[in-house]
């Protein structure tokens, strides 16, 4: 989110609502673990494993998936030896903010061990299209990013990593569940020519990577031998937000005003909002129409625009003038809650709000 000084960030066509959706049956949903969205609990499987599903042609196994388009229809503290103000000036601030709530969809192959769950094969129904399937929407304006499955995309596999045996060889002991001796180093004996009795002067302990069996459990099935492949639907959405600064007088670094609470002076909300033509100033003008061209031309087709909330907030800003030891100064007082902006500022305390 960047702050631009005369007003000017990241629309698309409209959201077609006759769509039909498709929700997602319980059953298919359950046959999938229950784990947190940040943790990556399906992996991508090999391509000569991927079966033909229509409507998902091209879907391709790990990366970020194919993008799928949208059908079209502070508080001011004192201190006793604070230098005297000598005069004050009053200045406007004003802030407009565009924001677009967009989602996007995009799908790819996934695979998870199989063991004995549901699973949702093409045989209970064609699968749906991404853009017809049902996912509960989060909050607006909340960034957030929901991953399911597609309905009637499963099937299982026999594991590629293990040939369906569940269990590869031990790439410590390569496979005989042996390894050398660590206190003889595999002699047998130890310095003072006495059999080792770690080993028994065998030279060989048992290996502690697979416990002497010479083989570990696939990582790939976790030991089941099957996998199930499902297409994996990812919806994202975003808030995209374009921020400009009506500032005519103050000069205050542009970083700042992140910083500053202002008062809400207007707020339009609808699934598309016009320019705003009619403000006193005609920075906040030119601002919302760039805006909102910028945002119908960059979000394109991949992210349709949900919901716009375009809003202006006036930020009071004092300046004040004042002489400390026979020298000049100035510092700020910014927003609702008088947060001090004061680079120069003579003497430094802890009871203060500076920005």
């Amino acid at each position: 989110m960047e702050k631009q000084a005369l007003l000017s960030a990241t629309g698309s066509p409209g959201y077609d609502d006759s769509i039909n959706p498709a929700p997602i049956p319980a059953s298919s949903v359950a046959a999938f673990p229950e784990v947190p969205q940040d943790e990556e609990w399906a992996s991508a499987p090999p391509a000569e494993m991927l079966d033909d599903v229509a409507g998902y042609e091209g879907t391709i196994a790990g990366g970020e998936g194919n993008f799928v388009l949208p059908p079209i229809s502070i508080t001011e503290g004192t201190r006793r030896d604070e230098p005297r103000p000598q005069r004050e000036w009053r200045l406007i601030s004003l802030q407009y903010r565009l924001e677009s709530f967009t989602e996007s969809r995009s799908t790819e192959w996934k695979m998870v061990p199989f063991k004995g769950q549901f699973v949702d094969s093409s045989a209970y129904g064609m699968a749906p299209l991404p853009w017809n399937i049902i996912v509960p929407m989060p909050p607006m304006f909340q960034d957030n990013v929901s991953k399911v499955p597609v309905p009637h995309t499963s099937s299982t596999k026999g594991c590629h990593s293990c040939m369906t045996l569940g269990k590869i060889a031990c790439t410590k002991c390569t496979a005989t569940g042996m390894v050398k001796c660590w206190v003889c180093k595999g002699r047998g004996y130890q310095f003072n020519d006495n059999r080792c009795t770690h080993c028994n002067g065998t030279g060989l302990q048992r290996c502690d990577n697979c416990s002497g069996h010479g083989t570990r459990a696939c990582q790939t099935c976790r030991g089941s031998g099957q996998l199930m492949l499902f297409i994996q639907l990812t919806v994202k959405w975003k808030n995209n937000i374009f921020e400009g600064i009506a500032d005519r007088e103050s000069g205050l670094p542009l970083g700042l005003y992140s910083k500053i609470n202002g008062q809400n002076i207007f707020t339009e909300q609808q699934s598309r909002v016009n320019p705003i033509v009619s403000f006193p100033d005609s920075q906040i003008n030119r601002a919302s129409q760039t805006a909102i061209q910028e945002h119908a031309a960059q979000l394109a087709r991949t992210s349709p625009i949900i919901q716009q909330r375009q809003t202006i907030e006036f930020i009071p800003i004092t300046q004040v003038h004042y002489e400390w030891k026979e020298k000049e100064y100035s510092y700020f007082t910014c927003g609702t809650e008088n947060r001090v902006y004061s680079p120069d500022y003579p003497a430094k305390c802890c009871c203060c709000s500076i920005l």
